[in-house]
C-alpha cells in the first residue's frame, strides 16, 4: 500500500513496480538484498544452473534439479538479460535465476481437531507435500501439493503409524486426499476479510497493463498497489492472451483445482491455486502462482498470473467479499477491471 498525498506519474509508479524483489510492492534496490535467516528456495524447472555469478553468461557450478529446495542467502541484480526479470537468489554454491526458483519457508503446525462442519480453509506452509489416496503416508501418492497453495480441510484423522492427517476435498473432482497435517495452516476468517472496506465499490479499480506485465490497483483514482504479472501468451497449439477491454471481478474462490489439454503439449493439472479472481466466463482470472517465478513476461494461457502473496492482496480487495465459510461465490457485479 502506497501513503502520502504527493501524486506520482504513472511512469514512476511502473518503475517502482519493475525494481520489486519478488514481484510484490516492495521498495525498490540497487544492491544485494539480505532475506530472512529461514528464507529458502524450491526448485520449479525440471532443472536450474547454478552459476559463479548472477549472469547466463557466467561460470557453470552445477545443476540442481525439480523440487530441490536450499537456502536462499541474499537477492540481488544479475544482468540486463533477462531484462524483464534481473533478479538472481545468491545460494551456497554460487547464483540462480529466481525465475526457476520459488521462494518457500519450512513451517511446521499443531494439528487442530476443531474443524467446522463445512470445512476450513488451508494453506501448505512447507516447500511440498504429498497427498495421499489413502490414510497412509505410505500409499500412493495422488498429488504434490506446493507452498502457499491452498486447500480445504474437511476434518483430522490419524494413520496406521499415528501420523496425524487432514482430510483435503479436491474441489474440481470431488476427491478426497490426505496430507500431513503438520503441513498445512489453518486460515483464520480475519485473514481473508475484505482491505479498504470503506472505499465505496465504484472507487475501486484494477488495471493489468499487459505492455509492462503490470497490475495497479486504483482508490478513487489513486494507485495504491502494484505488483508485476504474467498474461496471456502464445504456444505452439494456440493463442491464448489476456482479452482486452473492461472486465469484473463477480466470481471469486479462495482455491481451485485447474486443469486442462494434454500434460504433454501445453496443458495443465494444477491442485490448490490459490485467490482466484475470474474476470469472464471462460475461466480468465487472477491467481496465485507456483509453477515459475518469472513474472514481467506473458507466459499463461489467458489468465493474470501473480505472487501468492500479490494474488491474496487482490483477493481480498476486490469485491464480492467471500465469506470464510464459503468456498466460491459468484455476484452480478464486482471490482472493475481495465485489460490494456
Amino acid at each position: 500500500m502506497m501513503n502520502g498525498t504527493n501524486p506520482i506519474s504513472r511512469r514512476e509508479f511502473l518503475k517502482l513496480g519493475g525494481l520489486s524483489l519478488l514481484g510484490l510492492a516492495m521498495a525498490p534496490f540497487e544492491q544485494a538484498t539480505s532475506l530472512a535467516a529461514n528464507q529458502q528456495g524450491r526448485v520449479i524447472y525440471e532443472h536450474i544452473t547454478v552459476y559463479n555469478r548472477p549472469s547466463f553468461s557466467g561460470e557453470v557450478v552445477r545443476q540442481s534439479w525439480v523440487d530441490s529446495v536450499f537456502p536462499i542467502l541474499e537477492a540481488t541484480i544479475g544482468d540486463e538479460e533477462p531484462a524483464h526479470n534481473t533478479v538472481w537468489y545468491r545460494i551456497q554454491e554460487g547464483y540462480v535465476h529466481s525465475g526457476g526458483v520459488q521462494p518457500v519457508k519450512t513451517i511446521l503446525n499443531q494439528p487442530n481437531w476443531e474443524i467446522p462442519d463445512f470445512g476450513q480453509l488451508a494453506e501448505v506452509t512447507v516447500p511440498y507435500t504429498d497427498a495421499y489416496w489413502e490414510v497412509d503416508v505410505h500409499h500412493e501418492v495422488a498429488y504434490r501439493f506446493y507452498y502457499e497453495t491452498t486447500h480445504w480441510v474437511l476434518g483430522l484423522v490419524y494413520g496406521k503409524d499415528g501420523t496425524p492427517l487432514y482430510q483435503i476435498l479436491d474441489d474440481k473432482w470431488n476427491l478426497i486426499y490426505y496430507v500431513p497435517a503438520r503441513h498445512l495452516r489453518l486460515i483464520p476468517a480475519s485473514e481473508v476479510s475484505t482491505l479498504s472496506p470503506d472505499v465505496p465499490p465504484e472507487e475501486k479499480r484494477l488495471e493489468v497493463d499487459t505492455a509492462n506485465q503490470v497490475v495497479i490497483a486504483y482508490e478513487y483514482d489513486r494507485p495504491v498497489f502494484i505488483t508485476k504479472a504474467a498474461t496471456g501468451a502464445e504456444f505452439s497449439n494456440g493463442q491464448f492472451y489476456t482479452p482486452a477491454g473492461r472486465h469484473y471481478t463477480n466470481h471469486k474462490m479462495p482455491s481451485r483445482h485447474m486443469s486442462a489439454g494434454n500434460l504433454a503439449h501445453n496443458g495443465f493439472d494444477l491442485p490448490g491455486i490459490p485467490w482466484v479472481c475470474y474476470i469472464n466466463e471462460r475461466g480468465v482470472a487472477f491467481h496465485g502462482t507456483y509453477w515459475h517465478n518469472d513474472f514481467g513476461k506473458p507466459r499463461s494461457h489467458g489468465c493474470i498470473n501473480l505472487t501468492s502473496q500479490a494474488s491474496k492482496w487482490v483477493y481480498r480487495w476486490t469485491l464480492p467479499a467471500v465469506p470464510a465459510d464459503q468456498r466460491r461465490l459468484y455476484e452480478d457485479v464486482g471490482t472493475t477491471v481495465d485489460v490494456i
